[in-house]
């Protein structure tokens, strides 16, 4: 099974690292599924050997009104069915530094748009020093970027 309880996720990836497994880790929304998150989760995929996946729940999304789109189940789902991805887990919390610090990956990957270490939020910069914080690397990749909000704001409202 692909879709796990976080603290279970976090039991996989310790046997995972003991094996030797060189564990990767995405995490957000992911509202509306599309070619650029597809495109990140290949590319994250290749830094490791193991990817995992953590979705942002719906009570902390703070995309607007109507937002989340699709609700956490069908946004884990979704991400589950693709081939790159290993494991899928939906957060706890707000955001991912908690995250980080319990499944401890060894590469953290965010997209292209945030290789500045700048988002309107600030919740990059604090992921970035939860990163150093746990010993793990941050990558980037660097594919087609989208945004969910963007396109359901232009095609889908």
């Amino acid at each position: 099974m692909k879709i796990l309880d976080l603290h279970e996720l976090a039991e996989r990836v310790r046997r995972l690292e003991a094996e030797g497994k060189k564990v990767v880790m995405c995490h957000g929304c992911f509202d509306l599924m599309h070619p650029g998150h597809i495109k990140h989760f290949q590319s994250a995929k290749a830094f490791g050997d193991v990817l995992v996946v953590t979705v942002t729940p719906d009570e902390y999304i703070d995309k607007g009104t109507g937002r989340p789109v699709f609700n956490q189940n069908l946004r884990a789902d979704s991400i589950a069915a693709l081939e790159c991805v290993d494991y899928v887990a939906i957060n706890k919390w707000p955001t991912a530094e908690s995250t980080l610090r319990l499944l401890r990956p060894d590469i953290y990957v965010k997209g292209q748009e945030f290789q500045k270490l700048e988002d309107k939020t600030g919740k990059i910069q604090k992921e970035y020093d939860t990163v150093k914080e746990i010993g793990a690397q941050i990558k980037f990749t660097q594919e087609i970027v989208f945004s969910s909000t963007k396109l359901i704001n232009q095609y889908l409202r």
